[in-house]
């Protein structure tokens, strides 16, 4: 069952990234941000330990990175749903989840610098990004990932019997 719900919570993950995505497009067409290819240096760096530079500009490798980090942190929030950890206040805490994901592959691999280090507006576009992705994902896993039989539907277990 858990399998089940965590590949549903992937799809639900992709269902976030793409609305990521999205939202992230429509933030650089007002603001002309550039687009990031963080995601590429880092997969390079995790596979190869290799460090790419500045100016490689890798696609292939930036969507691999981009969806299936998406689809991976998706797999959890699945697992969450199953297990009863629903709603906008699992969605809020899956926020942290991705966040923290990101930044450690980033700053362990030496790719990436700590969120406290960048401007305020990197840094809402960041957290603004990753909160409309792990809300849209739990949205759309808490619609396809049916609660544990051994849940009962305020989320929480069933009492123990002594």
């Amino acid at each position: 069952m858990l399998g089940r719900a965590a590949l549903r919570g992937a799809l639900a993950g992709l269902a976030g990234t793409a609305a990521m995505t999205l939202g992230e497009k429509v933030e650089q067409s007002l603001t002309h941000r550039p687009d990031s290819y963080v995601p590429a240096r880092t997969l390079t760096a995790v596979t190869t330990r290799r460090r790419l530079p500045e100016s490689a500009r890798p696609l292939v490798r930036n969507h691999l990175m981009h969806w299936g980090t998406g689809a991976l942190v998706g797999a959890l929030r699945g697992v969450w749903a199953a297990s009863g950890l629903r709603g906008w206040r699992a969605s809020a805490w899956h926020t942290s989840v991705r966040l923290a994901t990101d930044q450690t592959l980033e700053n362990a691999t030496g790719v990436g610098s700590p969120p406290w280090t960048w401007s305020r507006r990197d840094q809402v576009v960041d957290v603004g990004g990753k909160a409309v992705y792990s809300f849209v994902t739990g949205a759309v896993a808490d619609l396809l990932v049916p609660l544990a039989p051994d849940r009962n539907r305020s989320g929480s277990a069933p009492p123990r019997r002594s």
